[in-house]
Order: structure tokens, then C-alpha cells, then sequence
């Protein structure tokens, strides 16, 4: 294994792209591409999660490959930090790939083979941005990623909605990749290594490190989705099929989490202090945007989003947090932030991948994503609504399920802060703790609409009476990420021993050690001071819903007895009277009114059928992106006159560039 770990992985990378190269063999046929290449890419993605796990425990291991260009060969390296990331990868790719089995239809605008192609080239290339140890395998593999994505959200390209969303997701992916070079340039130090191993050894003095790590921070940031680089996730979300949505969240974010966590804790060889502070803030911003806007939304798959974005920055907040202990040279304690960053990591891949796979499957039941059309639903599709429900519970952070874990570790992290030397930073931590505090309560109010109004009450229309439940391998992926969420709940000490290689790598310190944790009880510091026992969580759980049931129901109540519900002496209750997504997200609309960028739609007195309509617009693209847009259509009209000009024109600036140049040559 130790030998073998790095050539199969390459080999499972090469047998993705097989496989989607199949895909253009056969582009129209539909049995064959569901029912032969998406269960082969399944098998594939088990298998790299086997390899990486197993990984973890090996040393490093390197590999360079005979492709790329002279003298400038593909560099691969294994390590406890991408083996991680590539069994989080493997682990939600096999259920997206079984998931889409029976998800994709003959319909879609795309040809299925098509689609299969870019899908399985998307997911090759994820992985192969895991083991790059070069800033030019890196880059290549991080392109071919933007644009197989950016080619699978526009798969029903005939809708001009769609084509705009793909255009933005598109445009700041470039963005982030000139930022991405430009830190591998700076990273280099002048050598002209790219390699990793060199840039580990160009050492930056002065301002430098700084420069690269600010450039990180936006490249990647743009591709996590952080403030204000992420108005491009909620268009591509809704825009994307359900499977595509459920990698690119579950998934493709993460690959900028592992870059920023390599760049940082990896190639450069040493932190400052501030920059956990930049981050750390940037994160809370983005995580108190996303839960806020989250909660105004009347689109499943958009609401889904906007939720990603306030686990991108939970997630972002805690590297920002690890960044400023290990700084301080906090060790443990960085440790601790840095566990809660990749369990987090590690969650939100298997609940947001969940929940956003449920949606599909309400989508494709229901041909509705619109919660104000949708309702009663557990009826109808129980096996979807039942296994939502375990997502809907994690994401929402109750214990026992895993949602809890990674945040109540993250919360543990800020609340062991010691004195630093910083006044400033003092004052800032117990506020972002506060801040987290809400972050993680808006999202819980968040899953309770989301859920409530999809598949709780009566359907809200009469349409809803056809709805199907999920597939036979729709329900096994669903199940198997339901699954996930439970296991990686209960047991957390074995998955901290996993992420232990990781830390031990990056900060040099374990959060599980002999004596403070057991595989019963979880305590980062010691037992006196925070501890969490998940079994003795779930027998509580489990001996109160088992009293409720029997002893309560039983010897109380006596007898069921029915009756109508109370209505205040209206008529007849209709599915109209229930709660709707807009009336639960009134509250929060109006105590961050001046945050949103609202437009109503009222009714007239005189209308044969009222409706009193909402939208909620992303105040970031109207206010930062529209003008910079409008210069930039005005500057390129400016240039655009130099293409209608006479040639001797061309020729004069030619030659007074010329003159310019050899004027500040030496």
C-alpha cells in the first residue's frame, strides 16, 4: 500500500476520464450511459475513498509522470492532507454517481453521453488539483475543473437564465485563477521553480509572504464562494442539475479549502497573525450573509446555496482561527480549530450533498423547486422526506448527528482562547463567537422552513397528488449519505484520529491523546473543562422518543381521539392557510431590511386573484458588480475605436511603443 497508493490513485483518475471519454462513443444512448457509465464511476470513486483513507496512515509519497512539457514534467504527492480531502471526494462522488443513475433524463438539453463526459471529467479533475505538486499541474487540472463545471451548470443551456449563470460562475472562476497564478508567482521567490517542494524552500522575506497569502485568499476564495467574490453560487447552484449542484457544494468547494490549507500551513513557511484575523472576519461576514439571505429565499435549490455559503464560512472562520493559534505558536489549540475545519469539511460534503440530492428528487417528482408550490410531500415520497430528514437535522447542528460535532468543537476553539498579545484581537475573538452562536441558530430556523414547507402539511398544489419517491439507486445513495451523517456523528474520536495525521502535518500537535479521549467521550482540552459523550447523546435521544411514544401516549392520553383543527371560525382550512416560505422568512427580512435589496409586488383591492410577491436581490452584484460592469462595457468601447482607425494610425503607435520600450532598456 505504502508503494501503491499514488499510482492506483493516478490510475483511478485515468479510469475516470475513460469512462467519460466512453460517453462520446455513444452520446444519444441513454441506457448506456445511466446504467453502465454512472455506475462505473461510482465503483471508481469507492474505490480512491478506500485508497485515500488508508492513505492518511503512509508517509508521503511522490511521483512524477512522463506528460506535461520538456523539462517541465506532472509532479503528484500523497499526503495526510490530500489523501483527506480525496476520501471526502471518493465518499460523496460514489453516492452523486449512483444518485444519477436514475436522476438524469433523456430530456435535458445536453446529450446524455455529453454530459457523462464533462461529469466524469470534472470529478478526475478535482482529484488530480488534490495531488498536484506543481503550480503547472495544478493550474491545468484546476482550468479543466472551472470549465467542465461551468459546461455541466449550463447543461440545459437553451434557457437564457441558465446561459447568464453559467457566464458569471465563469467569469469569477477566471478571476480566481489570475489571482491563483499570480500567488504561485510570488510563491516561487524568484527561483523559477514551480514545484512545491520549491516553493517550500524559496523562504519569502519582507512583505512577500503577505502578498502571496492575500492573493491565496482570493483565488480561492473566489472559488469558495466567499464575500464578495460569491455571486456566482447562488445563480450556478439553481442553474446546475441536482447531482452537479450536490459535487460542486459538497465537493469543488473544498478543493479551495485544501489549496488555501496547503498554500498556508504548506508552502509558506511561516503565518502572521493578522491574517487569521482577515480571514476569521471575512468568514463570520459570509457566514451571517449566507444564513440571512438563506432564510429569505422561496427557491429550494437557491435557499440550498446560500446555506453553503454559511458552511463556507463557518469553515473559513475556523482556518482564520487556527491560522492566529498556530501564529502564536498555540499549538493545541490550533489543532483544535484545524479538527473542526476538516470534520466540518467532511459534513457539510455528506449532509449538503444529501440535502441537495433530496431536492433532485423532489424536482424530478414534482417538476417544482418553488417552496410556495410544494408541501405534504412525506406523504407522497417518504423514503426521500425520511432520509432529508437526517441531512435537514445534521446541517441544522443537533447532536448526535455530525453537524454538531464539527461546530461544537469549532465553538471550543474560540471559547479556550487565551490571552494574546493583541488588545485588538482580544476583543474581536468572544465577538465571533457570538457571531457563530447566531450563525449556527439562523441556519437551524433556516432547515426548519426548508423543510416544513417541502415536505410537511398539505400540498399546496393539487399537482403534487402525481409525486413519485426517489428510484431504487436514487434511495441507496440517499441512504448511504444519511447514513454518513449518523456514523460520523456517533463515533467522532475515529474520524479525529484520521484528521490527527492532518494536524500532525500542518501544526504539529494532535487534538486525541492518551488519557484525555476515549472512543466513549470527546475532550479537546480535558474532561473538567468541555467533554461530549455522542452514544450517551443518542441513548438519551433514543430513551426520550421511546418514553414519548409508549409511556407517555399509552398511559396519559389513554386513547387516540381525532378531530378537526381549530380555525378561529374561518371556513374550511386550505393548503393556502398554511405557512409559506415568504411568511417564514418575514422576520428575518424585516430585522436585516436594510441589508436586503427588496422589491414588492402588492395586490390591488380590485384583483380577481391577489398575490402579494417578494424578491429578494444579492445587494453585492447591484451595488459592486453592475458598475464596475458599466466601466468595463465604456472603457471596452473606448478601445473598440481603435479597431475602425486607418493603418498608418496602427503603425505610429507601433513604432511610439517601440520607441518607449527601448527607452527603459538597459
Amino acid at each position: 500500500m505504502r508503494a501503491d497508493a499514488l499510482p492506483l490513485l493516478a490510475a483511478a483518475i485515468a479510469a475516470w476520464l475513460a469512462i467519460g471519454a466512453l460517453g462520446l462513443v455513444r452520446p444519444l444512448a441513454f441506457a448506456f450511459v445511466s446504467r453502465l457509465l454512472f455506475p462505473l464511476g461510482a465503483l471508481v470513486a469507492l474505490l480512491v475513498a478506500g485508497i485515500a483513507l488508508l492513505a492518511t496512515a503512509e508517509p508521503v509519497a511522490t511521483l512524477v509522470l512522463p506528460l506535461g512539457l520538456p523539462d517541465l514534467p506532472f509532479h503528484l504527492r500523497l499526503d495526510p492532507l490530500s489523501a483527506f480531502f480525496l476520501a471526502l471526494l471518493g465518499a460523496a462522488t460514489c453516492a452523486v454517481s449512483l444518485f444519477s443513475t436514475d436522476y438524469f433524463r433523456p430530456s435535458e438539453g445536453t446529450a446524455p453521453g455529453l454530459v457523462a463526459f464533462q461529469y466524469h471529467v470534472f470529478v478526475a479533475s478535482m482529484a488530480t488539483v488534490l495531488i498536484a505538486d506543481d503550480a503547472y499541474l495544478f493550474m491545468v487540472a484546476w482550468e479543466a475543473m472551472a470549465l467542465a463545471s461551468y459546461f455541466l451548470v449550463i447543461t440545459e443551456h437553451r434557457i437564457a437564465a441558465i446561459r447568464d449563470a453559467g457566464f458569471l460562475y465563469l467569469f469569477i472562476a477566471h478571476i480566481g485563477a489570475i489571482a491563483i497564478l499570480l500567488t504561485f508567482g510570488v510563491l516561487q521567490g524568484g527561483s523559477g521553480d514551480y514545484t512545491f517542494d520549491g516553493m517550500r524552500a524559496a523562504r519569502l522575506q519582507g512583505a512577500w509572504p503577505s502578498l502571496g497569502f492575500l492573493l491565496a485568499l482570493v483565488g480561492f476564495g473566489a472559488k469558495a464562494g466567499l464575500l464578495p467574490l460569491h455571486v456566482w453560487l447562488p445563480e450556478a447552484h439553481p442553474a446546475a442539475p441536482s447531482p452537479v449542484s450536490a459535487l460542486m457544494s459538497g465537493v469543488m468547494l473544498k478543493t479551495a479549502i485544501y489549496a488555501l490549507l496547503r498554500v498556508t500551513f504548506d508552502l509558506l513557511h511561516a503565518v502572521v497573525w493578522w491574517w487569521g484575523v482577515v480571514v476569521l472576519v471575512v468568514g463570520l461576514l459570509t457566514a451571517l450573509f449566507g444564513v440571512v439571505f438563506a432564510a429569505a429565499q422561496t427557491d429550494m435549490k437557491r435557499l440550498l446555496a446560500y446555506s453553503s455559503m454559511e458552511n463556507i464560512g463557518i469553515i473559513a472562520a475556523g482556518v482564520g482561527l487556527a491560522i492566529l493559534f498556530r501564529a502564536h505558536d498555540k499549538t493545541l489549540l490550533a489543532a483544535i480549530a484545524l479538527t473542526a475545519v476538516l470534520y466540518h469539511c467532511l459534513n457539510h460534503a455528506m449532509f449538503k450533498t444529501l440535502l441537495f440530492l433530496a431536492t433532485g428528487a423532489v424536482l424530478h417528482a414534482t417538476r417544482e423547486r418553488s417552496l410556495g408550490r410544494l408541501g405534504g410531500l412525506i406523504r407522497r415520497m417518504p423514503w426521500v422526506a425520511w432520509l432529508a430528514l437526517v441531512g435537514t437535522l445534521a446541517i441544522a447542528g443537533l447532536p448526535p448527528l455530525n453537524g454538531f460535532v464539527s461546530e461544537w468543537l469549532l465553538l471550543q476553539a474560540f471559547l479556550f482562547t487565551p490571552s494574546l498579545p493583541q488588545s485588538f484581537v482580544n476583543m474581536l475573538v468572544p465577538l465571533a463567537a457570538g457571531a457563530l452562536v447566531l450563525a449556527v441558530a439562523l441556519a437551524a430556523y433556516v432547515m426548519v422552513k426548508f423543510y416544513g414547507v417541502v415536505f410537511l402539511g398539505r400540498p399546496r398544489d393539487p399537482d403534487l397528488a402525481h409525486a413519485h419517491d426517489a428510484g431504487r439507486y436514487e434511495r441507496v445513495a440517499l441512504a448511504g449519505l444519511a447514513a454518513a451523517c449518523v456514523l460520523l456523528g456517533v463515533l467522532p474520536t475515529f474520524v479525529i484520529g484520521v484528521i490527527d495525521r492532518v494536524n500532525t502535518m500542518l501544526v504539529g500537535a494532535a487534538v486525541i491523546r492518551p488519557g484525555v479521549s476515549s472512543w466513549l467521550l470527546l475532550a479537546p482540552i480535558d474532561a473538567q473543562r468541555a467533554s461530549y459523550s455522542p452514544l450517551v447523546m443518542l441513548a438519551v435521544v433514543v430513551a426520550v422518543v421511546v418514553l414519548a411514544i409508549q409511556v407517555v401516549h399509552r398511559l396519559y392520553h389513554g386513547r387516540v381521539r381525532t378531530t378537526g383543527a381549530w380555525n378561529c371560525g374561518s371556513p374550511e382550512p386550505t393548503p393556502r392557510m398554511q405557512d409559506s416560505a415568504e411568511g417564514f422568512g418575514q422576520p428575518i427580512r424585516q430585522v436585516f431590511e436594510p441589508f436586503f435589496r427588496m422589491t414588492r409586488e402588492l395586490p390591488s383591492a380590485f384583483d380577481a386573484e391577489p398575490r402579494y410577491r417578494v424578491t429578494i436581490d444579492d445587494p453585492f452584484r447591484y451595488w459592486l458588480y453592475r458598475p464596475i460592469a458599466r466601466v468595463m462595457e465604456k472603457l471596452a468601447g473606448y478601445l473598440g475605436l481603435i479597431q475602425h482607425g486607418r493603418i498608418s494610425a496602427y503603425l505610429a503607435l507601433s513604432f511610439a511603443t517601440l520607441i518607449v520600450l527601448l527607452f527603459f532598456v538597459r
